[in-house]
């Protein structure tokens, strides 16, 4: 019998008893749902072993040899278990060369392993990036911030922005900004390069400022981190008021290559099956 990928997955799914949002559950990458992914790497290494194979574009069935596996009544079949097949020896040698040592549990796929590396390697550069940035004088923390919300679509220029912030300094607020480059609205903006966790009457204090400007839109952006009422004080008010502290300033800053220079691109490809199948 033929199945495809798509009825393998909702199958399982269901097997397995995930709830929607396990279903939904995304790598770290945010580009594909972890479940999809284990799904279409179980189905690899299967064909790997001999025990699936590909009929059609995008159709699969089980061999006679995965049949006779299936009648012994095995609890479970993994790495350990397929490892007994030459062809799935030899076919997985290749695979495991690709996998970093930072995690050798066979559970894990080949892409959740690639991308527990990255999340790594930039999670020590956010903290690389706040190290600096605390090093750094005020007034380049205001030309970081420009920098970044320039390179994010807002501000127009990086003339115009950069006479923006920094220009008020008083009232507090630090500076404003266009929300779009035709200046349809404006933002109000509160740099503050701290070490101590910004509270909720810091935030009010912020959000009180704004209603001298009759504004309703405000970032409040520190180095440091907000504190829980802060968080909640700012989801219950009228004005929209997006909190942004040091990690996030930093994530942002990878995002939009501010101060990060690229080092080496991997581009991860794996065959299409589908396509070497006659249609």
């Amino acid at each position: 019998m033929e199945h495809s990928a798509v009825e393998a997955s909702a199958t399982l799914g269901k097997q397995f008893g995930l709830s929607d949002a396990e279903m939904k559950e995304m790598l770290p990458s945010g580009r594909q749902r972890r479940f999809l992914n284990r799904v279409g790497w179980a189905r690899t290494y299967l064909k790997m072993a001999g025990l699936l194979q590909y009929v059609r574009r995008g159709a699969f069935k089980i061999t006679d040899k995965g049949l006779d596996v299936l009648r012994s009544n095995l609890d479970r079949i993994d790495v350990s278990y397929l490892k007994q097949f030459p062809e799935f020896t030899t076919a997985h040698a290749s695979v495991k060369q690709s996998e970093s040592s930072i995690s050798t549990a066979e559970s894990k796929t080949p892409e959740e392993t690639f991308e527990e590396v990255h999340q790594r390697l930039r999670e020590e550069l956010a903290e690389q990036i706040l190290e600096r940035i605390r090093e750094c004088p005020p007034a380049f923390f205001e030309s970081l911030v420009v920098d970044l919300l320039v390179a994010m679509g807002y501000g127009g220029s990086r003339k115009d922005a950069g006479q923006a912030v920094g220009r008020t300094g008083d009232e507090g607020v630090d500076g404003l900004i266009k929300e779009d480059k035709l200046g349809l609205d404006t933002i109000y903006i509160q740099a503050k390069r701290w070490q101590n966790t910004v509270g909720r009457p810091d935030i009010q204090l912020f959000s009180g400022s704004l209603d001298g400007f009759k504004a309703k839109k405000g970032v409040f952006i520190t180095t440091s981190q907000f504190t829980q009422t802060a968080v909640e004080y700012v989801k219950h008010i009228e004005k929209k008021i997006i909190l942004i502290d040091g990690k996030m300033l930093a994530e942002l800053m990878i995002d939009h290559g501010i101060g990060v220079t690229e080092v080496v691109t991997y581009r991860v490809c794996r065959v299409d099956e589908d396509y070497f199948t006659e249609g």
